[in-house]
């Protein structure tokens, strides 16, 4: 089974976009958090669908980092009937804070 969790930091706005029946599907380029600068890539796509594609647009910003937890799969590029890359793709299907930015959090009045 490719069922599995991470810790990755959102480095992308992320992107909805809707099937004609109304289901949304939100993409997002993140990467995982490295001490060290490392020359292999780290970034992939997240898939987020239905009700969970809101949320992660309400709740969370470029630079925050996330708990998820998903499927991962890989998703060739093609061009004119070749094969010129794959990419790692994770559909979510949960999302848990943390280490987010409070930017849109109010301030409680003294």
């Amino acid at each position: 089974m490719n069922y599995s969790n991470f810790i990755v930091k959102i480095i992308e706005i992320p992107k909805q976009s809707f099937f004609k029946d109304n289901t949304s599907v939100t993409e997002i380029l993140v990467k995982f958090p490295q001490i060290r600068e490392n020359k292999l890539a780290s970034t992939f796509y997240l898939s987020i669908w239905g009700d969970l594609a809101y949320d992660i647009l309400k709740y969370y910003n470029v630079n925050d980092y996330i708990i998820i937890e998903g499927y991962i799969s890989l998703k060739s590029s093609i061009s004119d009937y070749l094969i010129l890359d794959k990419q790692v793709e994770i559909s979510v299907f949960k999302i848990y804070p943390f280490i987010v930015n409070d930017s849109r959090l109010t301030k409680i009045d003294k």
